[in-house]
C-alpha cells in the first residue's frame, strides 16, 4: 500500500444539504450553454463557429480561441442555436442552444487508445470539444497539445463543501475510466498518478485501474484538491508542466473512444440547506438546472450556485451547468443584517476562529448565508492564511507580489504552482474581505502576458 500522506492545515465547512445517493433521471433540459469565462485564459472574443438560429449536432462547434482555433468548444446536444449573450464590451457570456431531444451526434474517430498515435490522439480530442477538459499547470488554464507534460494528474476525491462522493459518481463506469486513462497515458512521457481518501478503502475503479500510480491522502479541506496533491507528490518548479483532469472527465474522454461520439452525461449533486431533497441528478454538461430545482428549493431568496460555495459561479435559478462542475449549491441569499450579532453565542454558527461557541459541537451542520459578516478593510497580516493552505507556500506574500506585479518574487513564492481553488479557503477566513482568488487569477493572466 502507498504511504499515506497527511494534511493538518484546511478547514472543512460543514453544511446542510449533503446529497443522498440516490440517482434521479431529470426531464431533458429544454436549453443547454457552453460558457467562455468557464474557460481561464481563453479570448474574452473566441471566434464563433455558428450564429443564431444554426442547427448543431452534438459535437458540433460552436466557437474556438483565436490563439489556438485548433482547440474546438462544442456543443453538449444536438438542436438550435437560440441566442449569444454577450456582457460588457461585447464579451460572449453564453452560446445557448434550444435541444430537438433527437441526440443526433457528429461522430469522431473510435478504437483503442493503446493501438493510436499521439497525433492521432490528439486530433480526436480537439475535434470533438473534448480537450479543454484536460488543463495545465502552471496557471491552471487549457492545456497546450504541443507539450509533454511531466506527469498527469486525477484527485479521486473531493473534500469541498458538501463535494459529490466520486466512488459513487464512477461506480460501474470502470471500463470508460480504463478506456480514457489508456488515451491519456498516450499524451505524456511520464506517469498519471491519481490522490484517493485513505479514510476509506480504494475504490475499485482506482484500485484496479492500469497504467496508474496511486497516492493516499488523508486530512481536511483542500486534501481533495489536485493542486495540493501535486505539491506534496512532486511540485511544479518554473519550467515545468504537469497537467490535470477531473476523474468524472476521464469518462467522457473514455467514451469518445468507445464510441466515436462527444458523450457530455454526468451526475451532478445537488446540494445545500435549501434544497428539499439534495440527490444526484443524471443531466448533461451546460444543461439549464431548472428541471432539476423545480418543486424541489424552499421558499425565499436563495443564491443558485453552479460548483461549491467556496469557488462556485453565481448562476440564475434557471441558468446553466458550468463545463468543469459536477455540484450545483443552493444556499440563502445574505440579504439581512443581525444587530450585534458578533455580540451573541452563536451555537448556530459556524466559524473557522472559535470566534463562537459553537466549535464545541464539532459534527453539528450549519445553515450558511452569503452575507460577508463585516466590511472590507486593509489587507493586513493576520496569520490566517497558512492555517488553511497546507502547501510550502507563503500566501500573503504571494498575493501582495501580484499586486505590486513583481514577476521575480511572484516565481520565488510559488505562482507555478497554485491554482485559484487552493486559496479559497484563504478567501473564506481572510478578516479583510478580499478576493483573493481574483487577485491570483490576475497574477496567473499578467505572468501569461510577461511570459508570452
Amino acid at each position: 500500500m502507498p504511504k499515506v500522506i497527511r494534511i493538518k492545515k484546511g478547514l472543512d465547512i460543514k453544511l446542510k444539504g449533503k446529497p443522498e445517493k440516490i440517482i434521479i433521471q431529470t426531464d431533458p433540459s429544454e436549453f443547454y450553454a457552453v460558457k467562455p469565462p468557464d474557460f481561464p485564459g481563453l479570448s474574452p472574443l473566441p471566434k464563433l463557429s455558428v450564429e443564431v438560429g444554426s442547427e448543431v449536432k452534438t459535437g458540433s462547434p460552436l466557437f474556438f480561441d483565436k490563439k489556438r482555433p485548433d482547440i474546438l468548444f462544442t456543443s453538449p446536444v444536438s438542436g438550435k442555436v437560440m441566442a449569444v449573450n454577450r456582457g460588457e464590451r461585447r464579451r460572449i457570456l453564453e452560446v445557448v442552444i434550444e435541444s430537438d431531444n433527437k441526440n443526433e451526434a457528429v461522430t469522431f474517430q473510435k478504437g483503442d487508445p493503446k493501438t493510436m498515435n499521439r497525433e492521432a490522439i490528439v486530433n480526436n480530442l480537439m475535434k470533438s470539444g473534448v480537450w479543454p477538459f484536460i488543463r495545465q499547470r502552471p496557471f491552471h488554464i487549457i492545456a497546450d497539445p504541443d507539450d509533454d507534460p511531466r506527469a498527469i494528474f486525477i484527485s479521486g476525491f473531493d473534500t469541498a463543501p458538501l463535494a459529490p462522493d466520486l466512488d459513487f459518481i464512477l461506480n460501474g463506469e470502470e471500463t470508460s475510466f480504463q478506456t480514457g486513462i489508456n488515451a491519456l497515458l498516450q499524451l505524456t512521457s511520464g506517469k498519471i498518478r491519481i490522490g484517493v481518501n485513505a479514510v476509506f478503502p480504494t475504490a475499485n475503479v482506482f484500485a484496479n485501474t492500469e497504467g496508474v500510480e496511486l497516492h493516499q491522502f488523508r486530512g481536511p479541506h483542500p486534501a481533495g484538491n489536485v493542486g495540493v496533491q501535486i505539491n506534496h507528490i512532486d511540485p511544479v518548479k518554473k519550467g515545468e508542466q504537469v497537467w490535470t483532469v477531473n476523474a468524472q472527465d476521464v469518462i467522457v474522454i473514455g467514451k469518445l473512444f468507445e464510441k466515436g461520439v462527444f458523450n457530455p452525461t454526468r451526475l451532478v449533486a445537488l446540494t445545500g440547506s435549501e434544497v428539499i431533497n439534495p440527490r444526484y441528478y443524471r443531466t448533461k454538461l451546460g444543461a439549464s438546472v431548472k428541471p432539476m430545482l423545480k418543486d424541489n428549493v424552499k421558499e425565499g431568496n436563495n443564491r443558485y450556485i453552479s460548483g461549491n460555495v467556496l469557488t462556485g459561479s453565481k448562476i440564475s435559478k434557471e441558468g446553466f451547468i458550468g463545463f468543469y462542475d459536477s455540484q450545483v449549491t443552493v444556499i440563502p441569499e445574505g440579504d439581512f443584517y443581525e444587530f450585534l450579532g458578533w455580540a451573541l453565542p452563536g451555537l448556530k454558527k459556524f466559524s473557522a476562529s472559535r470566534t463562537f461557541f459553537s466549535f464545541l459541537l464539532p459534527n453539528k451542520r450549519y445553515t450558511l448565508h452569503t452575507n460577508l459578516q463585516g466590511g472590507r478593510r486593509p489587507f493586513v497580516l493576520t496569520g490566517q492564511y497558512e492555517k488553511v493552505l497546507p502547501m510550502d507556500i507563503y500566501p500573503m506574500q504571494l498575493l501582495k507580489a501580484i499586486l505590486v506585479e513583481d514577476i521575480d518574487l511572484m516565481e520565488n513564492l510559488g505562482i507555478y504552482e497554485v491554482a485559484e481553488e487552493d486559496f479559497a479557503l484563504c478567501e473564506y477566513v481572510c478578516a479583510s474581505k478580499t478576493e483573493v482568488q481574483s487577485i491570483l487569477r490576475s497574477g496567473f493572466e499578467l505572468m501569461q502576458k510577461e511570459l508570452g
